[in-house]
């Protein structure tokens, strides 16, 4: 390692993803040098994984500006702005002639996993002359173990590869590792490369997100080809407005029709929805499972199933960044600026107030938290939202104050929002930054102090 010009050391840009890749292109055209360090054996690993899904934006919101403008200057052409492209169309209509720009195809390793990142010399413990180390990362290739240096630290690691257990108190359930092969994570390719897992079973989708909605309409597509195809939908909560959406309201009417689509097939009888169902522990029946949870009435058992798909959502991996002072939402584990004002426990609105490198921060100088981890465990990420926050970032880092704090995020509504009342106050103009809705569908969240004295912010929608 060399200290002697800690300044000519790159910024580690930490995963390969759409925001990991814009926060690079946005270094890169601020003159400073990046290494992007991605896990997986290619680009956007975790989008691959569900790469058969079709996203609720379309392109014009799922390509960074910065980007889409070198892209066009290398011959590249825009995809039809207002198509929805699937993950894997992200990736190969997008992501990887991005990375083939010269300036970023030299910035990039795959196949390399940071698995810690500290201080050289210095623990999260010691203050003194602490700014002035570069920052150790500790790379796992398949060479072995090395460590590199850095100026600073961009995490756009994402949570996709670290899912939430099935079990409801947030450790897996009884069972969960024992009978692991017959439980999916995620979003399974149940109409393409998993087919025969679910052709003519049942399986039990748990889950109230977007993730659910997809595997379910997919199982209810699969049930109708294949005989003998039957799945139930199982809710820790039960108020399911986050995954009905607002219908038309929703101005991204992809989300708004994702929504409908699955309330219809709950109502249509076509699956079993149980409610306020808290997973308990998992068992094995005659070769098949049976599932124990936690109601209202005391213990049910559903069941019995031939598999299981857990859309529970996904957490932060904190592991690597133990030994860095990071100031983190208590519960959500996202950057504590943001944890008020996206509490699934409070809100259902995907939108949030502009924010930048000053909320994305931390204790540790340098160190930025971006993309969906910066949002912890809460859900309604938008790309958007991430593209913003690079831009804010890479601004600060090259010392351009101006353009950093010069945060400006419209995100799209989803037609539905439900706070405590006690937190509503009717406004007839907009907010978030974003125009004015009408009177009747305005709603505002003001002064949102339950999680953090002192920090005030606005969410918008439509008032339940």
């Amino acid at each position: 390692m060399s200290t002697n010009d800690p300044d000519a050391l790159p910024v580690a840009v930490i995963g390969a993803g759409p925001v990991g890749l814009a926060a690079a292109v946005q270094l890169i055209q601020r003159g400073l040098p990046v290494k992007v360090y991605e896990a997986g054996a290619g680009i956007a690993t975790n989008l691959k994984d569900w790469g058969h899904v079709r996203v609720f934006t379309p392109w014009r919101y799922c390509v960074d500006q910065a980007a889409r403008k070198r892209l066009e200057e290398s011959g590249w052409t825009m995809p039809e702005p207002e198509a929805f492209p699937t993950a894997d169309e992200l990736v190969t209509r997008y992501l990887e002639p991005l990375t083939k720009l010269p300036e970023l195809s030299s910035s990039i390793e795959t196949s390399a996993r940071v698995v810690g990142v500290s201080r050289w010399g210095a623990d999260k413990v010691l203050s003194k002359d602490r700014k002035s180390r570069p920052f150790m990362l500790v790379v796992e290739t398949r060479e072995g173990i090395r460590r590199d240096s850095a100026r600073a630290v961009i995490d756009a690691s994402g949570t996709w590869q670290t899912p939430n257990p099935l079990g409801a108190g947030g450790v897996p359930a009884e069972g969960e590792a024992e009978f692991a092969d017959k439980i999916t994570y995620g979003i399974p390719d149940i109409l393409g490369r998993d087919r025969t897992l679910y052709a003519g079973r049942t399986t039990l989708v748990v889950g109230s997100g977007h993730s659910a909605a997809n595997a379910l309409l997919d199982l209810d597509r699969l049930a109708a080809l294949e005989p003998g195809t039957a799945f139930v939908w199982a809710t820790r909560g039960t108020d399911l407005v986050r995954i009905y959406s607002g219908g038309d309201l929703d101005q991204l009417p992809a989300r708004g029709e994702l929504g409908s689509d699955v309330r219809e097939l709950a109502e249509s009888g076509r699956t079993k929805l149980v409610t306020g169902f808290a997973t308990l522990a998992i068992r094995s029946s005659n070769g098949r499972l049976i599932v124990e949870g936690q109601t209202k009435d005391g213990l049910q058992m559903l069941g019995p199933f031939d598999r299981i798909i857990a859309a529970t959502g996904q957490r932060p991996d904190l592991s690597l960044t133990r030994e860095l002072r990071l100031d983190l939402d208590p519960w959500l584990e996202g950057v504590k600026a943001l944890g008020p004002l996206i509490d699934p426990n409070e809100h259902s609105c995907g939108d949030v107030p502009p924010h930048g490198h000053r909320e994305l921060g931390h204790p540790e100088p340098d160190f930025y938290t971006v993309g969906v981890k910066s949002y912890g465990r809460a859900p309604t990420f938008l790309l958007l939202t991430g593209y913003e926050q690079v831009r804010s970032v890479a601004a600060a880092l090259a010392g351009d104050m101006a353009a950093a704090d010069a945060v400006q995020l419209v995100l799209p509504e989803t037609g539905v929002c439900t706070v405590p009342q006690s937190t509503i106050r009717a406004t007839a103009g907009g907010c978030c930054g974003g125009p004015a809705p009408s009177e009747a569908e305005a709603c505002c969240v003001a002064d949102v102090e339950a999680k953090a004295a002192g920090t005030g912010g606005c969410g918008c929608g439509v008032a339940a």
